[in-house]
């Protein structure tokens, strides 16, 4: 192996690591298992040691893996950083544009915008992962996510989108049914579906007059996707805590009605994050300014009429 060899093994080795295999860690960088494995071999024997622990199982980085692969995505990162340097030099932003965003979001208000920003900017490729995991920027490659609520300590950058309400509702045929709630601990009589990724903990918060109310939900249905536990709200299953840029449109209709308004949740937001960086990569910059001009505002677009939505960009 060569020096240019060497150094075009690295960020395989890195994907590996990142992946959890070589069969993974092909299919993301467009080759075979066995070509992945053959690199990653050779890089071992031009530096005299092993730097994986290979199991029919799973890999486990050596000792000296670790600490290779430290340096390795400290490497990359350089490189990154390097091609953000030049690309800003160019009059248009360019190159592979890779966002994580959770899918339900994604899916409603990115998706739909995707052709038009694309159309805007023709020197960008797109990789939009819809994920409703938590996924590490740098480790994964990403060079911007959406994220939505409370942010946690980090070294990211984060700019504010648009502002994130939720509300809880029901469907009229459920409320003709079983009544409507008037305060907080009426919910205990009530069906509440659940969303199994609500980071915000188990309980809902409320905010009554004399401070913060927590109910714990409790009913037949937990689901891990927002889509689903619309459908079970429009089919009058029962009471759901939601986020507007789901069921904006369904309360505008009265498809769904909004309960116990006299307690509001908690108001969080929809962020842009993205690694700090020494220049911030035109394609970022393209992306952010696009989905801040259709996007931001308040109130955001999921919440207006369908006559305030913004013009599309010509």
């Amino acid at each position: 192996m060569d020096e240019s060899e060497r150094f075009a093994a690295l960020p395989l080795f890195v994907a590996v690591i990142e992946c959890g295999s070589f069969a993974a860690a092909g299919r993301k960088l467009g080759l075979s298992k066995s070509a992945v494995s053959k690199r990653v071999s050779l890089l071992e024997a031009r530096l005299g040691v092993r730097l994986l622990q290979r199991t029919t199982r799973r890999l486990h980085l050596t000792e000296a893996g670790a600490q290779y692969h430290a340096y390795a995505r400290q490497a990359l990162v350089l490189a990154r950083e390097g091609e953000d340097a030049i690309a800003r030099l160019q009059s248009q932003p360019r190159g592979l544009l890779r966002i994580s965003v959770p899918m339900v979001f994604g899916r409603l208000h990115l998706s739909p915008l995707a052709p038009e920003f694309l159309a805007a900017y023709p020197g960008v490729q797109l990789d939009m992962q819809m994920d409703d995991r938590m996924v590490d920027l740098v480790e994964g490659g990403f060079d911007l996510a959406i994220r939505i609520g409370h942010l946690p300590e980090s070294s990211l950058i984060a700019r504010r989108i648009a502002p994130c309400r939720s509300v809880i509702c029901a469907a009229p045929a459920y409320l003709a049914r079983h009544g409507r709630p008037e305060t907080p601990a009426q919910l205990a009589g009530h069906n509440c579906l659940r969303y199994a990724y609500y980071r915000g903990g188990a309980a809902w918060t409320l905010q009554g007059p004399d401070g913060p109310v927590a109910v714990e939900p409790r009913g037949n249905y937990l689901v891990n996707n927002s889509e689903a536990l619309r459908d079970a709200l429009l089919a009058g299953a029962g009471i759901a805590q939601m986020p507007t840029f789901i069921v904006g449109a369904d309360l505008a209709a009265g498809r769904l009605l909004p309960l116990l308004e006299r307690y509001p949740l908690p108001l969080h937001a929809v962020y842009a994050v993205f690694p700090e960086r020494k220049h911030v990569p035109a394609k970022v910059s393209a992306f952010l300014e696009f989905i801040d001009r259709r996007l931001g505002g308040e109130p955001p677009p999921w919440e207006r009429a369908p006559t305030d939505f913004p013009a599309a960009a010509d």
